[in-house]
């Protein structure tokens, strides 16, 4: 017998309306950023993903550059849709972006529409797939004219290659001129994807007006700060850790001041009130008020992924835990 998804798989996980949308998006998604490479270990991944499906993760979230090596995620995904999940292409979210490095030359990066549409080309054969769900701009590109980009990103959309447009990272004032641009053209944006934490909270400066008055959805991406915010770190720099690891360009030693732990230490004070982990606080946090539509996890291990999900067991905050919460990071 072959992989079989959970029959329970819907009965526990929150959905969310993505914006003014026909999309439904779990609280929790699955990122593909770290861990699904070529460097790691396969049967590890499949076990993450299968565990992830039957906890009702429907939604998986990749990009062309992701692995090491660059477009291995993908690859590694292409496996889990020929075999596992194959059956269940209709039930999953599947999204790609194209915006950072991926290949040499003046159209292997940034927002031309040649980069772009040769880009979800590429993803859509390592992933075994005529078509994602959604498809990102995953950066602003200061140098293109922002309709050749979202012009692309609509071209992709008619040509029925992405089903959704969505942008990742675009400040507030370019998100507003690009739902705009993308309006026009008679395709609405679907999604923002920030980066947003307990410990990086930019888009309260005026992004998240944005994506509500127009209705778009929003997905939070290293809503555990690399894992910053996880028991991980409660004592101090583990020397397992990306933080301790010299060469990791996401999160490093330096990023980890002692006044960093203090702060990680209070607020795993105020989760363990809660009855929660640090890391089931902080999703639980982003998620609060219903603003951001879905949080991004990553992870190592199954495990991570069962106690990350656990956090919707307690998504409500009183004022005074906010508060507290707030002190902790002054």
């Amino acid at each position: 017998m072959g992989y079989q998804a959970s029959s329970a798989r819907y009965d526990t996980m929150k959905y969310n309306r993505c914006g003014k949308s026909g999309v439904k998006l779990p609280a929790i998604s699955l990122g593909l950023w770290h861990n699904f490479g070529g460097v790691d270990n396969f049967e590890n991944g499949r076990a993450m993903l299968r565990r992830a499906f039957d906890l009702g993760i429907n939604h998986f979230d990749l990009a062309n550059n992701y692995g090491p090596p660059a477009g291995s995620a993908e690859e590694m995904f292409g496996q889990m849709m020929a075999g596992d999940f194959a059956s269940y292409r209709d039930e999953l979210i599947i999204s790609s972006k194209a915006g950072y490095y991926m290949w040499p030359g003046p159209y292997g990066e940034w927002g031309s529409k040649k980069y772009l549409v040769s880009s979800l080309d590429q993803s859509l054969k390592r992933m075994k797939l005529d078509y994602v769900d959604v498809f990102y701009s995953h950066r602003f590109d200061p140098e293109t004219p922002l309709e050749e980009t979202m012009g692309a990103l609509d071209l992709l959309v008619r040509q029925g290659k992405a089903l959704y447009a969505g942008i990742s990272s675009y400040s507030p004032e370019q998100t507003a001129e690009a739902i705009r641009i993308l309006k026009e053209l008679g395709t609405p944006m679907l999604i923002h994807q920030p980066v947003y934490s307990l410990l990086n909270r930019w888009v309260e400066d005026g992004l998240t007006d944005v994506l509500d008055e127009n209705g778009v959805g929003s997905i939070a991406f290293c809503p555990l700060a690399q894992g910053l915010l996880t028991n991980k770190y409660v004592t101090g720099i583990p020397s397992d850790s990306r933080a301790a690891n010299t060469t990791s360009s996401s999160l490093n030693s330096k990023d980890v001041t002692p006044e960093k732990l203090e702060q990680i230490q209070q607020l795993n004070d105020i989760a363990k009130d809660r009855g929660q982990s640090l890391a089931q606080m902080s999703l639980a946090w982003v998620l609060r008020g219903g603003r951001i539509t879905s949080a991004l996890i990553g992870a190592s291990r199954v495990s991570q992924i069962e106690e990350n999900v656990a956090a919707l067991n307690n998504l409500e905050f009183s004022t005074e835990e906010l508060a507290k919460i707030d002190a902790a990071l002054q």
